[in-house]
């Protein structure tokens, strides 16, 4: 089985040695695709035994798709360029697509990670748009938004990537269960990463919620009615309870409570 390992990179210079030795010293193949870096990324890369490519647009997920189609390997692995993830881990990967078990395995980062892996605000980003994928698909998986993966050629060479930033980890996540394949998670480790984060917790934050949305919008319009319809209950449950609060108070709203029986 010819595994390929793809990193696409941003001014990662002081993480990516580590991360490209680490996965050479494993025997596997590294590509980085890189966002045109005006530090030494591609030198020290190219320097450690990656194959380095620029890539023609912008965007992680640009990254990832341009890596796609110039690739045939039997199995592509995903990983950032930060040193966030241990190479040995790719084993645990690895391990469910070689038991014919799954098509598309995500590491796992919750069970194990290091302190200062994540800021409180990614913390707390991270855990509110993983139930929020959840509660919006009814599929029982904990981090939609990993960086590290594995997916087999017939799940990367059929997957749509749209996006061109980081909603590309919830766009290979839908994708893989809109065309049918199986989807599997593994625990990782998750370490402090090396450099600056590209990552702005509440644009991009903002950006994944609604790919999050179109996704099941265009993928399963039965389920997206279905969770507006439980939004509105929501909504209308929180403004009818506080029009009980007020009306115990001695106040009447009749705005609101026009507005509850709308939402319900």
């Amino acid at each position: 089985m010819r595994v390929t390992v793809v990193v696409p990179t941003l001014n990662e210079e002081k993480g990516i040695a580590g991360v490209v030795s680490d996965f050479k010293k494993l025997g596997f193949d590294v590509l980085v695709v890189d966002g045109n870096s005006r530090d030494r990324t591609r030198e020290i890369a190219e320097q450690c035994g990656a194959k380095v490519i620029v890539q023609s647009g912008r965007g992680k997920g640009n990254a990832v798709a341009e890596a796609f189609r110039i690739l045939n390997s039997d199995v592509v692995v995903l990983v950032d360029g930060d040193g966030s993830y241990k190479a040995e881990d790719v084993k645990k990967l690895l391990e469910p697509i070689e038991r014919g078990t799954a098509d598309h395995v995500i590491g796992t980062r919750f069970y194990s990670y290091e302190k200062g892996a994540f800021t409180r605000l990614n913390l707390f980003g991270n855990k509110i748009l993983n139930f929020f994928f959840r509660f919006a698909y009814g599929i029982s998986l904990n981090d939609v938004l990993s960086g590290y993966r594995a997916l087999k050629k017939e799940v990367y060479k059929s997957v749509e990537l749209k996006k061109s930033g980081f909603e590309v980890e919830v766009e290979l996540t839908v994708e893989t269960l809109a065309k049918g394949f199986r989807i599997a998670e593994v625990p990782i480790s998750y370490r402090k990463r090396e450099g600056k984060t590209k990552l702005n917790p509440l644009r991009d934050g903002f950006r994944i919620g609604k790919t999050i949305y179109e996704m099941l919008r265009r993928y399963s319009p039965a389920r997206y009615i279905y969770f507006l319809g439980a939004i509105f209950i929501v909504l209308g449950l929180l403004t009818g309870s506080y029009v009980v609060y007020a009306w115990l108070k001695g106040i009447t709203h009749v705005l609101l409570v026009i507005l509850t029986t709308m939402f319900i």
